[in-house]
């Protein structure tokens, strides 16, 4: 090795020197960094889990947050149903109240009809059995006693009713 220009002691210090600088940096320089590469290797692979698992859980809730949406819409509609149907019933009730309360005022338009016509035409027979009597007073020139005017008054009655 002479030949090659290598000395011994040279080449066996310069290793021993190597040895101790390499263990020296292994113990406290790359052993402290490996470790804490793998600390934050375990740290990083922790946080990946935990925004899977987030992301995993943010999907669920959507799927919770668009089920719950669609039975509100669900219920809503049936309650807007349920409003519609009411409504339809209380104005069939009321339209009903109405046409009861409209027959009613009817009835009672044609009875108080019925009853006015009854007293015109009573009103009209007295009349006419007074103007008969009158008449007949004044055609015959005597005058009527009590019982003769009741008498005619009963006739023109009896013939205007027939």
């Amino acid at each position: 090795m002479d030949k090659l220009g290598i000395d011994w002691r040279i080449l066996i210090a310069q290793t021993i020197s190597f040895s101790v600088v390499f263990f020296v940096l292994w113990k406290y320089a790359y052993g402290p960094i490996f470790a804490m590469l793998e600390a934050r290797k375990q740290k990083i692979a922790e946080a990946v889990a935990n925004a899977e698992k987030i992301q995993g859980d943010i999907a669920r809730t959507e799927v919770e947050r668009q089920k719950i949406l669609a039975d509100a819409g669900d219920k809503a509609n049936k309650l807007i149903d349920e409003a519609r149907q009411a409504a339809a019933r209380v104005r069939e009730t009321e339209t009903q109240k109405a046409i009861a309360s409209a027959e009613q005022i009817v009835v009672k338009a044609r009875e108080a009809a019925a009853q006015e016509h009854s007293q015109m035409l009573a009103e009209l027979k007295r009349e006419v059995g007074r103007l008969v009597v009158q008449t007949t007073a004044t055609v015959t020139g005597k005058i009527l006693t009590p019982e003769d005017q009741r008498r005619l008054a009963e006739e023109t009655e009896k013939q205007l009713a027939a």
